[in-house]
């Protein structure tokens, strides 16, 4: 599978992510006989496991004030963070979103928090030093 996707020199790496992610999907789906799943039960159950797997990255990087400190063990951050991105992927699937479309509402939702940031945005209260 991994092979076949990477056979091209350039590939985007956005869509290599996105194609093995529906490779898995769809495989979980046949594992677990979910065939029958709606969209929005699939998007209900990947958001609960990705609040799962933020309070497991919460706890990664010491949240709990009235404890010791301990080092944030990085290589475990990073993997955390991998697993909440997977269960993203999967929902943007499940939602009807490509790599491209998720890129391309990325790219205008950047440019419209910039523009807030500037006071440039119709929705006001964002820009810095002024009252709107």
């Amino acid at each position: 599978m991994v092979a076949s996707i990477f056979s091209e020199a350039a590939v985007d790496k956005l869509e290599v992510v996105f194609a093995m992610q529906k490779s898995l999907n769809d495989e979980i789906v046949r594992l677990r006989a979910l065939e029958g799943i709606s969209d929005e039960e699939w998007i209900r159950k990947n958001v609960l496991a990705m609040v799962s797997e933020l309070g497991e990255l919460l706890d990664e990087v010491n949240f709990k004030w009235w404890k010791n400190e301990k080092p944030a063990d990085a290589e475990a951050v990073r993997g955390e963070l991998v697993d909440i991105f997977h269960f993203f992927v999967s929902m943007c699937l499940r939602a009807g979103m490509d790599a491209d479309a998720l890129f391309e509402g990325y790219i205008a939702k950047n440019r419209e928090n910039f523009d807030r940031q500037y006071g440039r945005s119709s929705k006001p209260g964002y820009a810095v030093g002024k009252d709107s």
